[in-house]
C-alpha cells in the first residue's frame, strides 16, 4: 500500500501550487505506480520488475535540424513489455519533463533507415515543448538493434511478428502505452492530453502507418520525407546502378557533381532569386537541360568514403564531362521505365545529387557501387538470405526491377507500403498532418511525397475540382515542399536554403489555438544567411520572388504542377 500513498501523495502535491521536483516523481516505485492498467493494446502485459527511473539535470541539445537549441531536464524511464502466448521482450523508454514543465503534451517518435527509433536524438523535440516523448526498440533486441538483424529466422523464413512490428504495431504499443504512463505520471485525471507524432524517413513512414489504422491516435503529425511506396522506393535505389551498367558507363563521381553544379547555377534563377538555391526544381525540369554541361572540365580532390547513403573513398578527378555521364544522368532523372517503355517509378528533382549512382576506383578504372540500401532490400527481405547486399547485378535489366518492385507489393503490401489514401477517419476524429520534404532530397525522391497528397485528394475529394479539393485537404492536411533541402536535412550544395525546424511549435498552435499554417516556418541554419527567416509555401502553390523580399509569393502553376505527377503504367494496380 505504500507505493500507492506515495502515488496519491505526488498527485496530490501536483494538483497544488507547490511546484513538485523532478526527484520527487522520478523514482521506480513512482513510474511502476503510474504503469497503465487499463486501455492497454490486446495482448501485451508489462513486466514491473523492469521499471527504471533516473532524473536527468541539465541536459542540452545544440545543433539539430529538427527542434532548436535547448536545455532541460526529465525522468528517463524505461521498461520491458511482453505479447501473450509470444516468448518475446520490447522494451520501451520515455522521457518526462519536469512536473514544472509539462504542458499536457505527449510526443511519439519514429527511426530511420532499418531502425525503427532514432535513440536520443528525436526525444528532446517533445521535452522542448512540455510533452513527454517515448521510442521502442521494437522487440528487436535492444534499442541498438535494428530490424535486418532479427528479420530472418533462417535463410528463407522471414520472421513476421518482427515485420508488424516494424510496418506499425510497435509504434502503436509504444504511443498507447505512453499516453497512458504520461496521464497517470502527471495525475491526469480530467484533463486532455494532446498527442503528436514526429518523424522522417523511416519514421516518416511510421507516422502515415499510425494516422492510416489509428483515426484518434494523435492530434497532429509531423511527417517527413516518408519512405512510403517501400516496395518502389527500395528498388528505386538499385536504378542507378543498372542504368550505369545498362549503359556501359560508370561515371566518376565528380563527373555527376559537375551536372549537378551547372544544374544548381543555371536553376537558381529561375524561382526570381538568385540565392544559391533552387527552390523551383519543376521550372528546372522545364526549362533546363544537362546537355548543356557537356564538354565542361571538372576537378575535384580525393574524398574518404562514408555518409549517408554511404559511399567509398575516392581519388582525386578530373576531366571533362562526357556524352556518356550525360546519358547515365538523364536517364536517371528520368525514373524506372520497363523494356516496353512503361513507367515504374519517378526519381529524384533535377538539383538533387545522383547520390545512389555512386561509383568506385580499383585498378585505375571506374567501376559498379551497388547501393547497400537497394541491394539488401533484394537479398535479405525479397531472396530471403542472410545477406546486407547483392553480389552483383549480372543480368539485371529495367525489367528485372520492375520485377522486384511487384513482388515486394505483394508480399508488403499490409505492412510496409503504407499507402492507404483514404484519411477519413483519422481527419472526423480532429487530427491535423503537417507533411514536409526537401526539394533537393537525394534518397527518397520529392515526387512520392507529392503523389500520396495528390492521392488523398483524389480518393477522399473525387466529386470536387482540383482547387476545391485542394481547399478542403488544407484544413487538415498541408504539404510543404522546401526549398533546396536534402534528405531530412539541410543541403550543403545549397546553404541558403531553409529548413522548418520549429514544425511541433507549428503543429501545436494549429491543433491547441486553431492557427492554420498557410505558409510553413522555415529558417536558413547555414551559410551566409543564417538565421534568416523564410516561409515555405503549401503545395500545390509554389515560390516566386518579384522583388528583394525575404518571402517569396506562392503562386499557382499549372504547367509546374504537371511535371510533378506521373503515370505509372507499368502496373495495372493503383499506385497512390
Amino acid at each position: 500500500m505504500r507505493l500507492f500513498h506515495t502515488l496519491a501523495a505526488s498527485a496530490a502535491f501536483l494538483n497544488t501550487v507547490i511546484a513538485v521536483s523532478l526527484n520527487d516523481v522520478c523514482t521506480s516505485s513512482y513510474a511502476v505506480a503510474s504503469l497503465p492498467t487499463s486501455n492497454l493494446p490486446l495482448g501485451v502485459t508489462i513486466d514491473k520488475s523492469s521499471v527504471t527511473a533516473s532524473p536527468v539535470t541539465n541536459a542540452s541539445v545544440h545543433g539539430s535540424v529538427m527542434y532548436p537549441d535547448a536545455t532541460f531536464a526529465y525522468c528517463n524511464v524505461t521498461f520491458a513489455y511482453s505479447h501473450n502466448g509470444l516468448n518475446d521482450k520490447v522494451l520501451v523508454q520515455y522521457w518526462l519533463p519536469a512536473p514544472s514543465s509539462f504542458k499536457n503534451r505527449y510526443l511519439a517518435t519514429g527511426g530511420g533507415g532499418l531502425a525503427i527509433n532514432s535513440g536520443s536524438q528525436s526525444l528532446p523535440g517533445g521535452i522542448i515543448y512540455g510533452a513527454a516523448a517515448g521510442l521502442t526498440d521494437g522487440g528487436f533486441g535492444s534499442f541498438n538493434t535494428q530490424w535486418d538483424a532479427v528479420f530472418l529466422l533462417a535463410n528463407g523464413t522471414i520472421n513476421w511478428p518482427s515485420v508488424y512490428m516494424m510496418g506499425y504495431q510497435a509504434i502503436h504499443e509504444n504511443t498507447v502505452i505512453g499516453q497512458g504512463l504520461t496521464k497517470n505520471f502527471f495525475n491526469m485525471t480530467c484533463d486532455k492530453l494532446y498527442s503528436y507524432y514526429q518523424g522522417c524517413s523511416e519514421g516518416g513512414r511510421e507516422g502515415f502507418s499510425q494516422v492510416q489504422r489509428f483515426a484518434d491516435q494523435f492530434d497532429g503529425a509531423i511527417i517527413g520525407a516518408p519512405a512510403l511506396r517501400y516496395a518502389h522506393q527500395q528498388v528505386q535505389h538499385l536504378y542507378s546502378n543498372v542504368v550505369e551498367q545498362t549503359v556501359g558507363y560508370y561515371p566518376p563521381p565528380c563527373e555527376l557533381q559537375k551536372i549537378v553544379n551547372d544544374t544548381l547555377a543555371a536553376c537558381d534563377p529561375l524561382d526570381g532569386k538568385v540565392d544559391g538555391v533552387v527552390s523551383r526544381t519543376d521550372l528546372c525540369a522545364l526549362h533546363y537541360n544537362i546537355s548543356s554541361s557537356l564538354g565542361k572540365p571538372y576537378q575535384c580532390a580525393a574524398q574518404s568514403g562514408g555518409g549517408f547513403p554511404p559511399s567509398p573513398s575516392a581519388p582525386a578527378q578530373n576531366g571533362t564531362v562526357t556524352v556518356q555521364g550525360i546519358e547515365v544522368a538523364q536517364l536517371i532523372l528520368d525514373g524506372l521505365h520497363d523494356s516496353q517503355g512503361r513507367q515504374a517509378y519517378f526519381s529524384y528533382q533535377p538539383a538533387a545529387t545522383f547520390a545512389d549512382a555512386q561509383t568506385q576506383y580499383n585498378n585505375g578504372s571506374w567501376g559498379l557501387y551497388i547501393s547497400g540500401l537497394g541491394g539488401e532490400w533484394v537479398e535479405r527481405y525479397l531472396n530471403l538470405l542472410n545477406a546486407s547486399n547483392v553480389p552483383d547485378l549480372d543480368g539485371y535489366t529495367y525489367d528485372t526491377l520492375v520485377n522486384y518492385i511487384t513482388e515486394g507489393l505483394q508480399r508488403y503490401q499490409d505492412s510496409l507500403q503504407t499507402t492507404w489514401p483514404d484519411l477519413t477517419p483519422y481527419k472526423a476524429a480532429g487530427g491535423k498532418i503537417l507533411h514536409y520534404h526537401g526539394e533537393s532530397d537525394n534518397s527518397i525522391p520529392t515526387a512520392s511525397s507529392v503523389r500520396y497528397y495528390e492521392s488523398v485528394r483524389s480518393i477522399m475529394y473525387s466529386n470536387l475540382s482540383y482547387t476545391e479539393g485542394v481547399a478542403q485537404l488544407d484544413d487538415w492536411y498541408r504539404l510543404f515542399l522546401v526549398p533546396g533541402a536534402a534528405h531530412c536535412n539541410t543541403n550543403s550544395l545549397q546553404p541558403n536554403g531553409p529548413f522548418p525546424q520549429t514544425n511541433m511549435a507549428v503543429i501545436i498552435d494549429w491543433v491547441e489555438k486553431g492557427i492554420e499554417p498557410k505558409t510553413l516556418n522555415g529558417t536558413v541554419l547555414q551559410g551566409g544567411y543564417k538565421g534568416q527567416n523564410e516561409q515555405i509555401c503549401s503545395w500545390p502553390l509554389r515560390p516566386l520572388w518579384n522583388g528583394n523580399g525575404t518571402n517569396p509569393e506562392c503562386v499557382y502553376d499549372q504547367a509546374s504542377i504537371d511535371t510533378w505527377h506521373y503515370d505509372l503504367s507499368a502496373f495495372k494496380v493503383p499506385i497512390y
